[in-house]
């Protein structure tokens, strides 16, 4: 995780999930010239709520579409919206399409969404119209009723994960389990593996890695843990403590995750490689103890190697090749090169230490047998996703999904960035949010998790250590999972709305 320049987020503040749900199915009278529109109330509280509209022409086939409807209740409004231009005047509100959701053939669906304020009473809108074409049919009232402004719900809508954590192959632009069906990562990061070791603070930093910290965890219906790993650790090497110990203190806690239903991404987090002409914001220390721009040659295919061999055969297990790169910026911010250097490394432009390229870490994991997902990075710290396609490295299994981070802090963090340099891409391949965060506050992270839920797109948030809010992107006040006011409170709240299988 890096601190990056700040862009504010585009349009109003966003709105709390929780509460329960209600919908409305709205079938068109006739097939030649209709439309059927599904509004579903996600999530309700005393003065907001959240809504997703599914849509699905049963007319011809068109190249963009306007939805509108009518709020019943003067008070209703849309504060935010996603997936569409969301306009609105008086009562009557519209969702106009965007260009990469304009096309719907006959019989084909989209869904949208947006946050909404209301008071009084949230009726749902009696009928909705898709380009002027009527969608008709019986409407039911919401029944969720309005809970308290706090993010502290009620009831969890998906239960705690029991029994082992499902095996996980890439099929399309989907994560699914063995059997084929959908699945979601969906948890949170659990720092100290990359830094503790090589600190003097033992594996993971006097925190604890047992039955009762995943006890924790699935209070809050956490059923994905990413855990950062050192590279040096795993191989004992530069004076760091031994590399039999450091790996069976990983392969300990990831078996004890994977019994209790909670998959495992483990990530290359930091690496050797001196990097004397990094700016002075950067670590210079040729030891991992630090982010670097990119792995290196001569110890991260080692790395990978034996962490394949490791979890080979437990496909519960995700690899995430390296945690954000940012190649492009030792080389002027020069895209073409970074991503050159991303895909195959070699001798990068900045950076003095032989690069191991992405290329080489997938042949690495694969030449171990190991069939398990890896996960790919972008630019700009694993921010800059717009050339991930083209730059992808070859896998003969085809078993690879892109790796995101989305900070409040970075470039890409609007909705508008999002929908049109993520969700394009998120239509081609799996997309993991492997890291993401704000200071304190719920509000981005509200907008970015609402944002990923209507994109299918995995997330786990920055982190599961109680380190402070002051320190940044922190969710817990205590091992016991009692969540930090706003961030973590607004997290849990969300995470105990979610199912990984939908």
């Amino acid at each position: 995780m890096k601190h990056r320049h700040a862009l504010l987020a585009a349009g109003a503040a966003g709105v709390l999930v929780l509460g329960g749900m209600a919908t409305a199915t709205l079938p068109a009278a006739a097939a030649a010239s209709g439309c059927s529109v599904t509004y579903t109330v996600q999530s309700q509280w005393t003065s907001g709520f959240t809504a997703n509209v599914a849509i699905t022409n049963l007319g011809d086939a068109m190249s963009s579409w306007t939805l509108t409807f009518d709020f019943p209740n003067a008070s209703q409004r849309v504060t935010q919206g996603w997936n569409a231009t969301w306009t609105q005047s008086g009562a009557r509100v519209s969702a106009a399409s965007m260009r990469w959701n304009g096309s719907l053939g006959t019989g084909a669906s989209t869904s949208i969404g947006f946050g909404g304020a209301w008071s009084g009473a949230n009726p749902v809108p009696a009928s909705f119209s898709l380009n002027g074409t009527v969608c008709t049919g019986s409407v039911s009232t919401p029944t969720a009723s309005p809970t308290s402004a706090s993010p502290s719900p009620t009831a969890t809508t998906t239960p705690a994960p029991t029994g082992p954590a499902p095996k996980l192959r890439v099929s399309g632009n989907k994560i699914v389990t063995a059997g084929g069906t959908p699945y979601r990562l969906l948890g949170v990061n659990r720092s100290s593996g990359e830094y503790a070791c090589v600190q003097g603070k033992g594996q993971w930093d006097g925190g604890p890695v047992d039955q009762a910290s995943v006890d924790a965890m699935k209070t809050w219906n956490i059923h994905a843990v990413r855990i950062p790993l050192n590279e040096e650790c795993w191989l004992g090497l530069n004076g760091s403590p031994s590399g039999a110990t450091y790996q069976q203190g990983v392969k300990n806690y990831v078996n004890l995750l994977v019994a209790n239903g909670v998959n495992v991404i483990l990530d290359l987090h930091w690496t050797w490689g001196a990097h004397t002409t990094s700016p002075d914001w950067h670590c210079k220390d040729a030891a991992a103890v630090c982010q670097k721009p990119m792995p290196d040659a001569q110890y991260a295919p080692q790395f990978w190697t034996g962490v394949a061999n490791a979890f080979k055969g437990n496909d519960a297990v995700v690899f995430d090749l390296f945690n954000e790169p940012y190649p492009d910026h030792s080389a002027a911010w020069n895209k073409t090169l970074g991503w050159q250097c991303l895909r195959d490394g070699g001798t990068c432009t900045g950076i003095p230490y032989e690069v191991a390229g992405m290329q080489d870490m997938v042949d690495a994991v694969r030449a171990t047998g190991a069939t398990n997902i890896l996960m790919v990075g972008g630019l700009e710290w694993a921010n800059d996703m717009r050339q991930w396609l083209q730059y992808k490295p070859n896998d003969p299994l085809n078993n690879i999904a892109a790796s995101w981070h989305a900070y409040s802090n970075n470039a890409c963090a609007t909705v508008s960035c999002w929908d049109t340099q993520i969700a394009p891409l998120a239509q081609q391949v799996p997309i993991v949010l492997g890291e993401f965060g704000a200071d304190c506050g719920f509000d981005y992270m509200r907008t970015l998790v609402n944002w990923a839920d209507a994109h299918g797109v995995s997330y786990l948030a920055w982190t599961w250590n109680p380190w402070g809010c002051s320190s940044g992107h922190v969710l817990i006040l205590d091992w016991s999972g009692t969540p930090e006011p706003g961030i973590g409170e607004g997290y849990k709240a969300h995470l105990l709305t979610q199912n990984p299988y939908s």
